[in-house]
């Protein structure tokens, strides 16, 4: 089965001075953001490559030892750099001139996955697959789970690992995919029920021309020209593209969130960011572009009286083809879902095409005259899917 990362080929130039290339911790009000919530008390599962916790932004960061038993071979032995970029861009704290998170309070939870980058079969032999992956990552005390991964086969235990993981209130990211101008391809665990697939955009706000687009995108973050870790031997930064990076952008911003909210269910963060997100459509008519739009959790954060709407509601019920009034955590529970690893740690419905950038008006409603999301469709130039495409960084895991 082929699984592929969802980060492209890195630039040849180093960042030189990292922090200063995150240009959407300014487009979002990051230092806004912070004075509400920095994500502290959320735990964040990264299902990826490996995490290093020795890099300077994650020192103190990484739990190790709250990763279940069955899942702790080897997961701080980050075998291509991925895992511990999506930390970083999650929860780093930017010491020592390193990518500065958008949830620098939050902790993360390194799960790891065996991928095409794992190059020896003994090693990935020994690897967790994508179900296992994400089973230990439900079992751990992590509220959200960053997936920024994906393959264009279809599993079904990795779809019921999903459903499992929701069964016990954990919000799920996935990356959509990079594939737009490469033949647009489905990823999954993305197009799986329960997952929230997050797609890329750009400076403007507009669908970058890799991020796949189908039915399956529901929500949007910024995901072009993002510094990343070159490879795994962590000694400098690369300018890089792709949906993995918006799936970790989306999943801080869930972390930010529930942080403020500690009282909120899962299903409150998600729809609190469903309702503040950038869109110039309609919000029942979600574009398959960019969903429900562009995540920006300030707006949740600076609105003392936002109505996060019931708390066993799923709000992407019509997407995960489930009943609008039954809660999942009533139908699927720990004692009765199958456990995955030894420890015992559906096809979306495609919505209307929907524009490519979403626009937002000056944002200053907070009376701190800070503008976060303004620049979003600013430009809005209409992208044309194809052209010149990105080198897609390929990864595989044991089917």
């Amino acid at each position: 089965m082929v699984i592929a990362s969802a980060g492209l080929a890195p630039g040849a130039a180093a960042a030189d001075d990292v922090q200063s290339k995150q240009w959407y911790l300014d487009a979002m009000g990051a230092d806004d953001i912070w004075k509400y919530s920095t994500g502290k008390g959320v735990k964040v599962a990264v299902i990826d490559t490996g995490v290093n916790p020795d890099t300077p932004s994650l020192k103190g960061q990484v739990l190790v030892d709250e990763v279940p038993e069955a899942a702790r071979y080897h997961v701080t032995q980050d075998y291509d750099g991925h895992g511990t970029t999506m930390s970083e861009i999650i929860a780093g704290t930017g010491a020592g001139g390193g990518i500065k998170g958008l949830a620098p309070g939050a902790k993360i939870i390194p799960i790891r996955v065996g991928l095409d980058q794992l190059r020896d079969e003994g090693e990935r032999a020994k690897s967790l697959t994508s179900a296992k992956a994400i089973r230990a990552a439900a079992d751990s005390d992590a509220k959200v789970i960053n997936m920024s991964y994906g393959s264009e086969y279809y599993d079904s235990e990795e779809e019921d690992a999903l459903k499992y993981a929701a069964s016990k209130g954990k919000l799920l990211f996935a990356s959509i995919g990079n594939s737009a101008d490469k033949g647009n391809k489905a990823d999954y665990p993305a197009r799986d029920p329960y997952a929230i697939g997050v797609a890329a955009i750009d400076k403007t706000g507009t669908v970058t021309k890799f991020s796949t687009y189908n039915g399956a995108v529901d929500l949007a973050a910024p995901g072009l020209n993002v510094p990343a870790w070159c490879d795994n031997t962590f000694t400098k930064y690369c300018t890089t593209e792709g949906t993995s990076h918006a799936s970790a952008i989306a999943s801080a911003s869930a972390a930010l969130v529930w942080s403020a909210h500690p009282d909120w269910t899962a299903n409150q963060v998600l729809r609190s960011l469903i309702d503040t997100a950038v869109r110039k459509w309609p919000k029942d008519e979600p574009s398959k572009y960019l969903g429900y739009g562009v995540v920006r959790p300030r707006r949740v954060l600076i609105n003392k009286d936002i109505d996060p709407g019931p708390a066993n509601r799923d709000p992407l019920a019509a997407e995960n083809g489930t009943d609008p009034n039954k809660d999942i955590t009533a139908t699927v529970s720990p004692s009765t879902a199958p456990s995955g690893a030894s420890s015992k740690p559906a096809d979306k419905t495609d919505p209307a095409s929907g524009p490519t950038a979403a626009a937002a008006a000056n944002d200053t409603d907070s009376g701190s005259g800070t503008q976060t999301w303004v620049i979003i469709g600013a430009v809005a130039a209409v992208l044309v899917i194809g052209g010149a495409g990105f080198a897609v960084l390929r990864a595989r895991r044991n089917a």
